[in-house]
């Protein structure tokens, strides 16, 4: 056989040695980058898998996703430690009276569920982000089917790009000024909701926009001719075919608008609250209370309280829930999202 190298065959230089050099580089910061969140992620599973599930059957920790947060009792009776929640332990100290002459340690939130944080959060995410999408879907339509391209219009398409850029708690203080200041609404769920729409506003119509200027011009055109008007060229021709990009703005608006603290700190949450929203005298003091959420219970749990084993088991079992419910809502999303691309395409 012949030695010689083909014409064709790549030879070795010290350029493709530095290019070499560079691509290893960038894979091992990719690598890297995928260790880290597996590290970060796998701990939070580790750990707060065993404050969701258990061992015995039914194997769910049904009083931790269905109860309120309540404060812990660790105290020891006849020998045996015990753990009793706030609840358990009156009724306990009914039955046995002698347990008041037993000293016992107390640990607020560690004992109890995070079902009101659950639907607190439900609540502020896919109500802001309905107000984001109707909101951001017609000011998409407006740039780019209506408005013409002119120098007001740049700068308003520039001034969109710049707020996608504020930190989340300029915008709490501007909801918190503007909501629940401003316009009376206290804090509440609605104040919520705005703030946390006006937040992911940016994302959302800069992604539509995008999606409308994918859908070829020829559709337009076509059933323009065919004596359509243009909003009903829009509505029938045009929008269907940019709903899947619309909806991928809407799975980064769900991943965002879901782990805010500081937004629904000032305008939405609150640290404790013994009624679930839907129980009120009243429809309309549905959109006028505040509620608990998850990010915002962490946070308290994590820094505003004493730690210990048992607030750990809070931390890391409140956080899982939350990746769940965030992975969930952007899921239901993605398959939608899907469906309508192979329902709808060119």
């Amino acid at each position: 056989m012949s030695t010689e190298c083909h014409i064709f065959q790549a030879r070795p230089s010290a350029l493709r040695r530095r290019e070499g050099l560079v691509f290893f580089c960038f894979r091992a910061a990719t690598y890297f980058v995928l260790l880290c969140g597996a590290l970060i992620f796998g701990t939070i599973v580790f750990k707060g898998a065993g404050s969701v599930f258990q061992v015995r059957a039914p194997f769910l920790n049904t009083t931790f996703l269905t109860e309120a947060p309540e404060s812990l009792h660790v105290f020891e009776f006849h020998g045996q430690k015990m753990e009793l929640g706030d609840g358990d332990y009156r009724v306990f100290q009914a039955r046995h009276p002698d347990v008041a002459r037993v000293k016992s340690e107390s640990y607020i939130y560690s004992a109890g569920g995070i079902f009101p944080c659950i639907v607190g959060t439900v609540l502020l995410v896919l109500g802001s982000m309905a107000i984001a999408l109707i909101l951001g879907v017609s000011a998409a339509i407006y740039l780019n089917e209506y408005a013409r391209d002119g120098r007001f219009i740049r700068f308003v398409r520039l001034a969109i790009l710049n707020l996608a850029g504020v930190p989340s708690i300029v915008f709490g203080l501007f909801g918190f000024g503007m909501f629940v200041i401003f316009f009376g609404w206290n804090v509440s769920l609605l104040a919520g909701w705005f703030t946390l729409a006006f937040m992911v506003l940016p994302v959302v119509i800069t992604a539509s926009e995008e999606s409308l200027k994918a859908v070829p011009r020829g559709f337009r055109e076509g059933s323009l001719a065919l004596g359509a008007t243009k909003w009903q060229t829009i509505r029938k021709n045009v929008l269907p075919y940019a709903l899947p990009g619309i909806l991928t703005s809407s799975i980064l608006g769900i991943a965002r608008v879901a782990g805010e603290t500081a937004p629904i700190m000032f305008t939405a949450a609150y640290v404790v609250r013994d009624k679930l929203p839907w129980q009120v005298d009243k429809f309309s003091e549905f959109f006028f209370q505040g509620v608990m959420a998850l990010p915002y219970h962490i946070y308290v749990v994590s820094s505003k309280i004493p730690q210990n084993e048992y607030t750990e088991r809070v931390q890391y079992g409140t956080a899982f829930v939350f990746l769940l419910i965030v992975a969930l809502i952007a899921t239901a999303s993605i398959v939608l999202r899907s469906r309508l691309r192979n329902r709808y395409q060119w």
